[in-house]
């Protein structure tokens, strides 16, 4: 186990639409703007339209280096069809040595 500097986050969007979420990820990850992300099923209970809102969502964890963060919620704003999509941002502050090396290799080839 190595420490991380924050050269790493996990960005999180989430989706009312299994097949729209695995696209999302599938196109993020071809752009290499993130080495993996994972897809699982939430229930989210948010605030939304002056209502208490209970539904349904898939969410998306998107491993990445920092300085790709700006791009990548860009990107999932662009493709995207909530009005305002969760993007949020949280530092790696540890990890596997070598799976964080892999991170970086995966999202450096952009």
């Amino acid at each position: 186990m190595t420490t991380n500097k924050s050269d790493l986050l996990v960005i999180t969007t989430t989706h009312d639409d299994e097949a729209k979420s695995r696209a999302l990820a599938a196109a993020v990850v071809r752009a290499r703007l993130a080495a993996c992300a994972q897809v699982y099923r939430i229930q989210s209970v948010y605030w939304w339209e002056g209502a208490v809102q209970d539904a349904a969502e898939w969410r998306i964890d998107f491993k990445t280096r920092a300085e790709l963060a700006d791009t990548l919620a860009d990107f999932v704003n662009e493709h995207h069809d909530y009005d305002t999509p969760e993007v949020v941002a949280v530092p790696v502050v540890a990890g596997s040595t070598a799976y964080l090396d892999w991170v970086r290799t995966e999202t450096a080839a952009r």
